[in-house]
């Protein structure tokens, strides 16, 4: 049975078409994936099927969701940014209460509310939240937990189709195969899925058919398995072949006094300490990546070390100076020694002014460099990372989540730091630009010794740049050492799970 079929969509903006003559169906209780480069259109086409388009965009074509007009079709969607479907005044419980309501049969309204909460409960315990979180607003959630969130407001609706823009963004291997087996659920009980991604070992183990996407277009469609295996188009192919291969190799020990200390440090949210006696050390031009579940403490120990979290105990030293706790008792030298990059782009950028004026606006302010000589720079690395001129001329509105994190690695960049802290900056991007963001990190060390901390969940990536790994659990340090030894030879038990579901999802379906 067709759920939805779509028969050439268009979607113009501007004289130029973000979607051009796309058809395709996707059946009852299968996962059908949407894959392609950041701005290849795919999130122009899942918006579509929610009747959402960009502003001042043409839509044309035909879309049709089996329904009737007793019995709507109700389609949910999880968006690729958590925060854009998140009240930041509204804790998380009235929110999903409210949205069950509407999705409840008319009745007495005790009844409805007790089914609605029922309906609530059962939402959280299928996207793998704790009932606390009820009872807190959007800003106490991690990245990961916040990307559970809209899972449950999709699920707490009881959709016919699900439009789930990377679902697995920003997630660790156990919670993405989580997330992966929940949307098996969906549709053993007949869903659509359709799953917008750049995680091509979901695609393998998850879809049931995939299409391919490049500048608005499908280029290449079939059986998940056979495309990813022997792709036949050029494009896919490429896809393919820059996702990171996972091997690692051991690398030398670095010595000598480390350009960042943290001692004994202490960090939390309310009355709960999220970190707990840290103590970590970063060498000048050192690649250190922080793992662990959502929710473990990573993005905490960064912010704090960039100044963006209170401390409540401990000290933070660059280069033998102790560093304040806040961003304002910190000299401009400081504040462009240590970079942050956010897993959440477009949340980091002004909408109403045109990109390459925020990324030109770093060097200007914390470099002291001409306005002229600051716009210069910024386009010509803008270039370098696959952002046209024209493109980043426009507010931050107009271009994807990937284009905006390559955006926003540049504008750090530009204050040449000597710490640059990247908070799941692959995890919204196709394999083709996250192969290029890690070629560009890896010329930046190799010109300027600049050192990397990198919070990820993506094991892969770890071993494709990282030099040594520490692992985080319940907001402490449970183990480090360099990738090989840890990636190879896990001591912890979290960190042997997070290492075997990694293996399972690419192995699995």
């Amino acid at each position: 049975m067709t759920a939805v079929e779509v028969q050439d969509l268009v979607v113009s903006l501007g004289g130029g078409r973000l979607v051009d003559g796309v058809s395709f169906a996707l059946p009852a209780g299968e996962v059908t994936a949407l894959v392609g480069e950041s701005g290849s259109g795919k999130t122009t086409t899942g918006l579509a099927l929610l009747g959402e388009h960009p502003p001042g965009a043409v839509v044309e074509g035909r879309i049709e969701i089996a329904g009737s007009d007793e019995d709507r079709p109700v389609v949910g969607h999880i968006p690729q940014q958590p925060s854009a479907a998140l009240n930041p005044v509204r804790r998380i419980g009235p929110v999903l209460t409210e949205m069950a309501l509407r999705h409840t049969a008319p009745g007495p309204r005790g009844e409805r509310r007790r089914v609605a909460r029922e309906r609530v409960l059962e939402a959280l315990r299928r996207a793998q939240l704790p009932e606390e979180a009820l009872r807190r607003y959007p800003h106490q959630l991690s990245g990961g937990q916040q990307q559970r969130v809209v899972l449950a407001q999709a699920l707490v609706c009881r959709p016919r189709v699900v439009v789930a823009d990377e679902p697995t963004t920003g997630q660790d291997a156990l919670t993405r195969e989580q997330i992966v087996e929940e949307l098996r659920v969906l549709t053993a009980q007949g869903i659509a899925v359709l799953l917008l991604t750049h995680d091509l070992d979901v695609v393998r183990s998850l879809a049931d058919q995939v299409l391919v996407m490049c500048e608005g277009r499908i280029v290449e469609a079939g059986q998940a398995k056979s495309v990813l295996s022997s792709p036949e188009h050029e494009y896919t192919r490429r896809l393919v072949a820059s996702q990171p291969s996972g091997a690692v190799d051991p690398v030398p020990a670095r010595t000598g006094e480390p350009l960042l200390s943290v001692r004994d440090l202490v960090a939390g949210h309310g009355k709960t300490n999220t970190l707990r006696d840290v103590t970590l050390d970063i060498g000048a031009g050192e690649r250190i990546a922080v793992v662990g579940r959502s929710g473990s403490g990573k993005t905490t120990l960064a912010r704090c070390v960039a100044g963006l979290h209170p401390r409540r105990a401990g000290e933070i030293v660059l280069d033998g100076e102790g560093l304040s706790p806040r961003l304002r008792g910190r000299t401009r030298e400081q504040l462009a020694r240590v970079q942050y990059v956010f897993q959440d782009a477009r949340a980091s950028f002004n909408e109403f002014v045109p990109v390459v004026d925020q990324v030109a606006r770093t060097a200007e302010r914390l470099r002291g460099t001409s306005r002229p000589d600051a716009r210069s720079r910024a386009l010509a690395m803008l270039e370098r990372v696959g952002l046209a001129e024209d493109a980043v001329r426009r507010r931050p509105m107009s271009l994807s989540g990937g284009e905006l994190q390559r955006a926003a690695l540049v504008r750090a960049l530009l204050a040449e730091p000597d710490l640059l802290i990247c908070d799941e900056i692959t995890s919204g991007l196709d394999t083709v630009t996250q192969a290029g963001i890690l070629q560009l990190l890896r010329e930046l060390q190799d010109g300027s010794g600049c050192a990397l901390l990198l919070i990820t969940h993506d094991l892969a990536v770890v071993a494709e740049i990282a030099e040594r790994v520490a692992v985080v659990d319940q907001g402490e340090i449970v183990e480090t050492g360099s990738t090989a030894e840890v990636l190879r030879a896990p001591r912890h038990p979290v960190t042997s799970a997070l290492a075997r579901a990694s293996g399972e999802v690419v192995n699995s379906g």
